[in-house]
């Protein structure tokens, strides 16, 4: 094959177009990934609409990208890698490991981290190239349109759970049951929360308990969320999935004493918190970043071993645009997936 196609976006907040390109050869440290299946993030719309800084048009999106090695650049193989392997690229598209972050091992937070769609192209395409290091192993329990979303909204979800300070039997509360909330419910119950799911209206309740959760609670009900979270001892952590600020904040007084707010939701709005919430109860309000690749495979192995899997709607490359417009609607249920097969 000497060409290949990928879904690009000409300018800022334009429609995708299906072009064909050369086939690309990787570089040192860096290996050719056959796309199979690649995920349409919320965050995709900072690259299409051009709301990041350093960005070039054409922009190739995507950020949750799930396929095979296809070749190898110099040096690739030492670290492990061989054609075939079956690889996720996600948010964490690499590193610099020079910045004081990098140093420190806080790759995640690297001052020049590469996100694919911004730093280089993404998963929109039937090939990508990607660095060594922002590769993560499919274990093949996992098929790719199941890995491909893991690698962003998964492992957002998993991580910001695991790293809190909540342990197994505490109650723990899950802010929006959609793309990231849903993923966030099952983790919870599988990590052994005591798990609450928080949403708006009456009719998700059946959802949340075919989810796992324990309890839920009705945002628009008359009894206030934090009071619900309250009346059931108190959220030791509360993960905020939705984009929501209003909704974040109601969920502060819901937390235990050294309770936490973790928030993995984006909204433009400021939080409605006053320092009088947190001091006398020592409750923490953290932000949460993605993960890097090793914390894409282990959400991934956890997955594969407790069956948990994304829900999707599977589409082919060609209809990129279409699948994007129903994300940005909210009519997903709940990841649209682009397919190259």
């Amino acid at each position: 094959m000497s060409t290949y196609r990928v879904a690009q976006v000409a300018a800022a907040g334009g429609t995708f177009e299906i072009i064909e390109r050369d086939v690309p050869r990787p570089g040192p440290r860096h290996v050719r990934v056959a796309v199979e299946a690649c995920g349409i993030c919320h965050s995709d719309t900072l690259f299409v609409n051009g709301a990041v800084p350093g960005l070039t048009f054409p922009v190739v999106a995507g950020h949750e990208i799930a396929g095979r090695v296809d070749e190898l650049g110099e040096g690739a193989d030492e670290y492990g890698w061989q054609v075939g392997d079956r690889v996720t690229v996600g948010w964490f598209g690499g590193s610099c490991g020079h910045c004081k972050q990098c140093r420190q091992g806080d790759f995640i937070v690297c001052q020049n981290l590469k996100v694919p769609g911004w730093a280089y192209d993404g998963g929109f395409g039937e090939m990508m190239i990607a660095p060594v290091d922002a590769l993560a192993r499919i274990p093949e329990a996992l098929s790719a349109a199941d890995a491909g979303p893991m690698a962003c909204a998964g492992v957002t979800t998993y991580n910001g759970l695991r790293r809190s300070s909540a342990r197994a039997g505490d109650l723990v509360a899950v802010l929006g049951i959609g793309g990231l909330g849903h993923l966030g419910v099952r983790f919870a119950t599988a990590m052994g929360f005591e798990t609450v799911a928080i949403a708006r209206g009456a009719d998700k309740a059946d959802f949340a308990k075919q989810l796992g959760a324990h309890h839920y609670v009705d945002s628009t009900a008359d009894t206030s969320v934090a009071e619900a979270l309250q009346s059931l001892g108190g959220a030791r952590a509360v993960l905020a999935t939705a984009s929501n600020s209003a909704a974040i904040s109601s969920t502060v007084d819901g937390l235990a004493s050294r309770g936490e707010l973790i928030v993995i939701g984006g909204a433009p709005e400021s939080l409605d918190i006053n320092p009088t919430q947190l001091l006398m109860s020592a409750k923490i309000v953290r932000g949460h970043p993605s993960g890097t690749a090793q914390d894409v495979q282990d959400t991934l192995e956890f997955s594969a071993l407790h069956g948990i899997r994304p829900m999707t709607e599977t589409v082919p490359l060609d209809q990129v645009d279409e699948a994007y417009r129903r994300m940005l609607s909210g009519a997903a249920r709940f990841r649209m997936v682009l397919t190259t097969g």
